[in-house]
């Protein structure tokens, strides 16, 4: 590793330092890294504040010790990566449901615009099997809450594996983690004010933009589909306002 002397901030700069060794190329999922004197030695700083870094780059899922072998870069993203992302989405955001309206439409954008790049014909076809439960559960007599926003979740989740980007799956899973209250509002405020038939023709309307590989259709409607609840608590349709 070409990693120069470091001297304050000696924990960051040392994470700092692994990242741009990772952006670089010049060490790749699977590397062995050199040992805790090893990198002390070419950081100059003292043993127990390397150790604190890799703990760090541990717990982010960057780096895994495998004992008695010693560390090595992970291979490919993994669970804990997702930790920092979250927990930093969540301590900026403030209370601004604006904002977190955004994220969603720009991370559901992305990933029905990489469904259509990655997923054939065959695969998208598939989003019939849950699209047809979601409509059983809206077209019940008295539809029940959760079990429409289960089946619209596993509608979602389904979506998102087509796009066959684990990256993109996993952090489009945190942004619906996020707005997990938002959306079960929303579903019982349609459910509330029979419109569960609107509710599933919204997620019919995706599945035929996915169908037809219509990538102006994505941007056109996919903000559309969100139902959001007025100051009065009634539900409107984003394109409504």
């Amino acid at each position: 590793m070409d990693i120069q002397k470091i001297n304050n901030n000696a924990v960051q700069q040392i994470i700092d330092a692994f990242t741009q060794q990772l952006v670089q190329g010049k060490l790749h999922p699977g590397d062995q890294i050199p040992t805790e004197v090893e990198l002390s030695e070419k950081f100059g700083v003292a043993r127990n504040t390397t150790r604190e870094a890799i703990k760090i780059l541990v717990a982010m899922g960057v780096l895994e010790i495998r004992r008695p072998v010693g560390t090595f870069v992970c291979e490919g993203f993994t669970e804990p990566m997702i930790s920092p992302l979250l927990y930093g989405i969540i301590l900026g955001r403030g209370d601004s449901y604006d904002e977190l309206m955004d994220l969603r439409e720009i991370m559901e954008t992305g990933t029905m615009l990489t469904v259509i790049r990655n997923a054939s014909d065959e695969e998208i076809a598939t989003l019939s099997k849950p699209l047809e439960a979601l409509g059983k559960a809206c077209h019940k007599k008295k539809p029940s809450v959760q079990e429409v926003f289960d089946r619209d979740d596993i509608f979602h989740e389904a979506v998102m594996a087509l796009a066959h980007n684990r990256m993109v799956e996993r952090i489009a899973s945190t942004v619906r983690l996020m707005t997990h209250d938002m959306r079960r509002e929303s579903v019982e405020l349609m459910l509330s004010s029979n419109r569960a038939e609107e509710l599933y023709q919204a997620h019919e309307k995706l599945y035929r933009i996915l169908s037809e590989r219509d990538v102006d259709g994505v941007y056109r409607e996919i903000r559309s589909t969100y139902f959001v609840p007025d100051e009065d608590k009634t539900v409107i349709a984003l394109s409504e306002q």
